[in-house]
């Protein structure tokens, strides 16, 4: 069956914290120690619809297999046409181009809304998502050494860029 990629609802935060927590439990991908109540992510959602900031979702067979979203970069007004994005898949749905998906809506999206640039913070150690990112065109423009810590060691984060045309 095919996947379907639409605006999520609140009625899908319970598959996304599924998705959210299980990679904040396993990951360096969120940076994150404590999991995510239902609580919390409704206000992400609602945070993010009250600054018309996109959040979607992938849907397969019924079921939520991956989300993406963007927000604000920095918070100074000069940066109002860059965002900083998200995009995770449901650990039994990786390599089925969800992503793919997601992220070409996400970039579809931003250029809707007549952002310039999007960024993505990746741990350094995640280099298939860093390899994911660069198939889109996204650049390594910056690694920041160990600037988080997580599982009893220090993480780089990779800055990678998309200028959109």
């Amino acid at each position: 069956m095919s996947v379907t990629i639409r605006i999520a609802t609140i009625e899908d935060m319970s598959s996304v914290l599924e998705i959210v927590n299980h990679e904040i439990l396993h990951s360096t991908s969120i940076w994150d120690y404590d999991t995510r109540t239902l609580e919390q992510q409704i206000t992400i959602l609602k945070e993010k619809n009250e600054h018309h900031f996109p959040f979607i979702v992938a849907e397969k067979e019924n079921k939520i297999v991956g989300f993406a979203t963007y927000g604000a970069f920095r918070f100074k007004v000069g940066y109002r046409f860059t965002v900083e994005h998200s995009v995770y898949v449901h650990k039994d749905f990786h390599g089925n181009g969800i992503g793919k998906l997601l992220l070409l809506e996400l970039i579809s999206l931003a250029k809707a809304q007549k952002l310039h640039t999007i960024i993505g913070v990746i741990d350094s150690e995640n280099q298939s998502s860093i390899t994911f990112h660069e198939k889109f065109g996204f650049k390594t423009v910056g690694i920041i050494k160990e600037t988080g810590f997580k599982f009893n060691r220090w993480l780089d984060s990779v800055f990678m860029q998309l200028i959109l045309e």
